[in-house]
């Protein structure tokens, strides 16, 4: 099953992902759940080198500038995270999920703010593009291409979406990156089910 093969892929061979499968994994995506059936995703597929190139670079200045820790690891913990957070740099292709904003119906009977009402349901918006990007990496896998699904350039959230060219009021959500793995990938082991569930009855 797909969905017990997936895992992480941060390495691809240098061949192009044809723009109807990166159409299909966004129309598979959108499939997903969400809030008020409110759908508020919105996807971009960035497939050029020096897009992905500029993009890199600004999440990579942005971890230069972090204020560094008093641990003698501070750099290596930063170069670290610079690698898990360009690597998309290489990769085919990069799917971008913007998150439209959307009007609760809670909102319309009781005098609270968007913002607090979003924070006491535990973020609805996100989790919905949280059920859209599971999609679209389980849609991968049945593809037979490798994905990663990844936050860490949010980071450069206000740069990297003036390089896409989106802009207010779509916010960038997650990154999706996409591409025919260098080699046969290996799914990490699970938490046994005994771990992780249990029955109040």
């Amino acid at each position: 099953m797909a969905i017990e093969q997936r895992t992480s892929v941060r390495n691809f061979i240098d061949v192009a992902i044809p723009v109807e499968v990166l159409r299909e994994l966004a129309r598979r995506g959108s499939c997903a759940p969400s809030v008020n059936n409110y759908q508020p995703w919105r996807f971009v597929a960035i497939t050029n080198k020096t897009v992905l190139t500029s993009m890199a670079r600004v999440v990579s200045q942005k971890i230069i500038e972090l204020p560094n820790g008093e641990s003698r690891m501070s750099k290596t913990v930063k170069s670290q995270v610079e690698f898990f957070a360009t690597f998309f740099e290489h990769a085919p292709a990069l799917m971008a999920i913007f998150l439209e904003p959307y009007e609760t119906i809670l909102e319309r009977g009781v005098e609270m703010s968007h913002d607090s009402i979003n924070e006491l349901r535990n973020f609805p918006d996100i989790q919905s593009v949280g059920a859209c990007v599971q999609n679209i990496l389980l849609s991968a896998q049945e593809f037979g291409l490798g994905a990663c699904w990844m936050s860490a350039p949010l980071i450069a959230r206000t740069e990297l979406q003036k390089i896409i060219g989106v802009a207010e009021p779509l916010r960038l959500a997650a990154f999706v990156v996409v591409g025919k793995p260098t080699k046969e990938p290996i799914p990490k082991d699970k938490k046994p089910i005994d771990d992780v569930f249990s029955v109040l009855d």
